[in-house]
């Protein structure tokens, strides 16, 4: 499902970083007295009362400003404004209700989107709680006071925010079609890609890296089978971004990953793996989804009959943490490959949905430990009582143990592998849930 995206806007030096920072539980954003010093998106993963969402903080918006970072940041909040689900518009009491706050107001107002009005800065109630009142001026409706560096009444906030969530996600996508999210950096292929497997130009494609800034999904048949593709925007390095707007193409690259079955990890064949492929590629890992490592432009290599080999060699070593996912050498162009890759596709989305039965687990596990045994530490040795599969997509197993502290990261691997050599597993990352269990208990 896909997290709702809640941005904190407002003018600058209101308090959105430290607010961002505060809500992040961690400081990402860069904190200055001085106006604009946040320049550029940052996101996190937030969660409160176990609803979990995407925070984004923004620089300082200044409506009539004509100078180009402040003109870049206003265009970046309102990309922002428009990627969010529910949007925290932050004021300062300390200086009441400003023009800039008047333009501000009006841009979220326009956005149709919930407003959850903040008053930050109110350290001391009894002293401002006057002051509190000139924001209800903005017309949006009661202002929640806060004090985001102590912090006070964050977690009535929260609540506010949370109540503009949905009470349930609701895939809009046909059930029975495969999902998929094309995901790489800018001008890799992804949309020549699309336009490849779908015969025409119903995505643009351009050799300007950036083209696609929005994720774009379209319904295709082959075989028989539904698919929606996810086509996104391309994801770069920070340094060499020059708008701000193109930034907020990573919480969009985040959310079609989220909300996506199976992760094509698109690369350059001429450029090889970059640090910034493995970066996209771990946030594919890490969201549990199925993955295909697709090396793009694969007829534009010199080659012989070792340079396929050696590429994937690269790649296994390079993405160590992801040997599960299959590599497919493509060319868009041509569309070299193509009708294969989606043969893979349908088979990591089997494997995705598989479920093994408890004893079928456990005979597996039984002969693991039998050719290996569990590891002890002082003289204690590692029991793994039983195993049971919770949940697909990714496939999710539950480990009952007498101590999870001796369950080292190594024999859980090697668990793991056990289990990739008995049931395939292919294309799909395993999550395993450790608990401790008493002896007495089994």
């Amino acid at each position: 499902m896909n997290k709702p995206v809640v941005a904190v806007v407002g003018r600058p030096n209101v308090g959105k970083s430290t607010l961002f920072n505060r809500l992040a539980k961690a400081k990402i954003s860069i904190i200055d007295d001085t106006p604009g010093v946040t320049r550029d998106r940052i996101y996190a993963d937030a969660e409160w009362l176990n609803k979990k969402f995407t925070l984004v903080d923004t620089g300082g918006i200044e409506p009539d400003s004509n100078d180009v970072i402040l003109s870049q940041m206003r265009k970046q909040a309102e990309v922002a404004i428009d990627t969010a689900d529910v949007i925290i518009f932050l004021v300062d009491v300390k200086t009441g209700v400003v023009d800039s706050d008047m333009h501000v107001a009006n841009m979220v107002r326009k956005s149709q989107k919930p407003v959850v009005l903040v008053v930050n800065k109110v350290d001391d109630m009894a002293k401002y709680h006057m002051g509190i009142y000139e924001f209800y001026s903005l017309g949006l409706g009661e202002p929640i006071p806060v004090s985001a560096s102590q912090p006070l009444n964050l977690g009535d906030m929260l609540d506010e925010v949370c109540a503009h969530f949905p009470e349930e996600y609701v895939e809009i996508e046909d059930e029975d079609a495969i999902k998929v999210a094309i995901v790489g950096k800018p001008n890799v292929g992804k949309s020549s890609l699309v336009n490849k497997i779908l015969g025409e130009d119903r995505v643009i494609v351009s050799d300007i890296a950036g083209t696609t800034r929005e994720s774009v999904d379209t319904e295709v048949v082959i075989d028989g089978q539904k698919y929606v593709l996810i086509d996104t925007a391309g994801v770069r390095k920070r340094k060499k971004v020059k708008e701000d707007i193109e930034k907020y193409s990573v919480i969009r690259t985040i959310s079609a990953i989220e909300r996506a079955d199976i992760v094509l990890i698109l690369i350059d064949a001429n450029e090889g793996i970059t640090e910034q492929d493995t970066k996209i590629a771990g946030m594919a890992h890490e969201a549990g989804k199925g993955s295909i490592i697709v090396v793009n432009k694969w007829d534009a290599i010199e080659k012989n009959d070792k340079t396929m080999n050696q590429f994937t060699k690269e790649l296994v070593n390079t993405l160590a943490y992801m040997k599960y996912a299959p590599c497919a050498f493509i060319s868009a162009l041509t569309g070299q490959r193509i009708n294969k890759l989606f043969d893979t596709i349908k088979i990591i989305a089997q494997n995705q949905t598989l479920r093994i039965s408890t004893g079928v687990l456990n005979d597996v596990l039984i002969e693991a430990m039998g050719q290996n045994q569990p590891p002890s530490d002082k003289g204690k040795a590692l029991k793994i009582y039983y195993m049971t599969q919770v949940s697909i997509k990714p496939p999710t197993f539950i480990l009952f143990v007498n101590d999870k502290n001796l369950l080292h990261f190594s024999y859980q691997r090697y668990i793991e592998n056990q289990m990739r050599e008995a049931f395939g597993f292919k294309g799909t990352p395993i999550h395993f849930i450790v608990r401790e269990k008493g002896a007495k208990d089994v």
